[in-house]
């Protein structure tokens, strides 16, 4: 690997940096609201501990006042963030632990409302539903996993030399790397809207308090998670040619063998151009439109694919030169 570094990801990290706090703060909303807003309908003690297990052999055996039951969960949760800030380092596993606290203790505390509601008296409180605890760990582990991938992604380095036009030459022995990375700020936060609703939607539903709730769960988690694939990507060339991942993940991955690359260029393209903003299907071929201007676009099989990113013109040049050397050694 040969050439000038350039880092980027400032940007990346600060969207990382907001959302998390912006799931700080929605978790807190939530751990609140859920019990505040079915005040009237839970008992001035609310069972909070149960012994034997959950299901109908957990009868309840331990409780706390209604502002006990209220502060306990954000007292957890506000060690949870502490602790993420002050013992990792540069926060750098924050996602790992946030994301999965959260979820287990909104869980939990949709299964305590749920159990306490519309009873007089804390020792009449429902058994816990398995099946919603089952739930909310299933859960709590796909938030581990996704807050791991998300904590391992670094700033990118992206590494080439510069170039003027469509080709480069590409000294022998060395690898070239090429990585460019670009997301719609207004994408993603309309996905986060909806995941927030979807999420408390949810919460609400387990806690009892709506019904029918994946009616209105399941289209707006659908809608969110849509959103969020095509809200930034990240496109790399090396010497098996081109990737592009979707998403803060970089997942799903679209993939081009050097071999199948026909020709690589840049190109401006507009959002009236090709139908809006995301994943587009056009007259143009397939664009994957994220804000404006430069687009690296390959041609592979006959076909064209675009990718709204910066430095397009040097990621086309590597690309033309690894297709032509690869052609011309097969």
């Amino acid at each position: 690997m040969s050439g000038a570094g350039k880092v980027k990801g400032k940007g990346e990290g600060k969207a990382r940096a907001l959302g998390l706090a912006g799931w700080v703060v929605g978790v807190v909303a939530v751990l609140a609201a859920l019990p505040l807003s079915a005040s009237g309908r839970l008992p001035d003690r609310m069972a909070t501990h149960w012994g034997g297990g959950v299901g109908d052999s957990g009868a309840p055996d331990g409780s706390m006042s209604f502002g006990q039951a209220l502060s306990f969960p954000l007292a957890i949760w506000s060690v949870l963030v502490l602790g993420a800030v002050v013992f990792t380092v540069t926060r750098a596993r924050a996602a790992t632990v946030l994301l999965p606290g959260g979820v287990f203790l909104a869980g939990a505390q949709a299964s305590v409302v749920r159990a306490n509601l519309d009873h007089e008296d804390w020792r009449q409180a429902d058994p816990l539903d398995g099946r919603v605890l089952a739930a909310v760990l299933a859960v709590a582990v796909l938030a581990a996993f996704a807050g791991a991938m998300i904590d391992r992604r670094g700033p990118v380095v992206a590494v080439s030399p510069a170039a003027d036009g469509p080709v480069m030459d590409i000294p022998a022995g060395e690898r070239l790397v090429w990585l460019a990375r670009t997301s719609n700020p207004w994408l993603l936060l309309t996905a986060a809207v909806l995941g927030a609703v979807a999420a408390v939607a949810a919460v609400a539903g387990a806690g009892g308090l709506l019904a029918p709730a994946w009616q209105l769960v399941a289209p707006l988690g659908i809608a969110s998670l849509a959103v969020l694939a095509c809200s930034s990507v990240r496109a790399r060339v090396t010497g098996q040619g081109l990737e592009v991942g979707f998403g803060p993940l970089g997942w799903p991955v679209r993939r081009w063998a050097a071999t199948d690359i026909e020709s690589a260029r840049a190109e401006h393209r507009m959002p009236s151009q090709v139908g809006g903003w995301g994943y587009r299907l056009s007259g143009l071929g397939t664009t994957v439109m994220l804000r404006a201007g430069e687009c690296l676009v390959v041609r592979s099989r006959g076909k064209d694919f675009a990718v709204s990113v910066d430095d397009a013109a040097r990621g086309a040049a590597l690309l033309n030169s690894l297709a032509g050397a690869t052609r011309s050694t097969s």
